[in-house]
C-alpha cells in the first residue's frame, strides 16, 4: 500500500469481492436451470419411491422369478421400426398370456423422448409384442418393463442399441 492511499482501497476490494460472488451465484443458477438434473428411471419409479421400498421391490422380484421366467425375445430393435417382445413362461414351461405388461422406451440420459406403452400390441403363446414404431433418435435406449401376474410384480430393465443388431444388456 502506498503512503497516499491511506486505507481507501479496502472498501473497493470488499465491494468488488461481493459483486464477483453475486455474479458467480447468478451464473451458477443460470447453468443449473439450463441443465436440470433428470429423475432416476430405476424400475419406472422415482428414486424416492425406490429408496423407501427397495426391500419390498427386491422381495417381489425374487418371488416373481421363483414362479416365472421372462426373456427378451426381440431381434428387430431398429430406429425405423422398433419392436419389443418378451416371452413369459411359468417355471413348469407353460406360456403365460394373462399378465399385464407395460413398457417405457426411453433414452438413458433424459426423459424428453419417453415412449410409454400401456399394453402390448399382440399376445401369443406367452410372447408379448409391442410395436414401438419409428424412434426419434438412433443409438442407445432403455426399455423399462413392468409385469404383473396376479399379485406378483416384476420390473425388468433392458439396454438396447439401434446401431448394433443383437446388442442388448439385462
Amino acid at each position: 500500500m502506498s503512503k497516499t492511499s491511506k486505507g481507501k482501497i479496502w472498501p473497493y476490494a470488499i465491494t468488488g469481492s461481493i459483486i464477483l460472488i453475486f455474479i458467480a451465484a447468478v451464473v451458477t443458477v443460470i447453468i443449473a436451470v439450463k441443465n436440470p438434473v433428470e429423475m432416476s428411471d430405476m424400475d419406472m419409479q422415482d428414486y424416492h419411491h425406490y429408496d423407501r421400498n427397495a426391500n419390498d421391490i427386491i422381495a417381489a422380484k425374487i418371488a416373481f422369478d421363483r414362479k416365472y421366467t421372462i426373456t427378451y425375445h426381440s431381434h428387430d430393435f431398429k430406429q425405423e421400426n422398433a419392436i419389443v417382445s418378451y416371452q413369459l413362461v411359468s417355471k413348469s414351461g407353460e406360456p403365460v398370456n394373462s399378465a399385464k405388461m407395460n413398457i417405457m422406451v426411453t433414452r438413458p440420459d433424459n426423459h424428453n423422448t419417453d415412449l410409454p406403452f400401456e399394453a402390448p400390441t399382440k399376445i401369443e403363446n406367452g410372447i408379448y409384442t409391442f410395436e414401438v414404431g419409428e424412434l426419434p433418435l438412433a443409438g442407445r435406449w432403455n426399455i423399462l418393463t413392468r409385469i404383473v401376474v396376479g399379485e406378483d410384480v416384476r420390473y425388468f430393465n433392458l439396454k438396447v442399441d439401434t446401431r448394433n443388431d443383437g446388442a442388448f444388456e439385462y
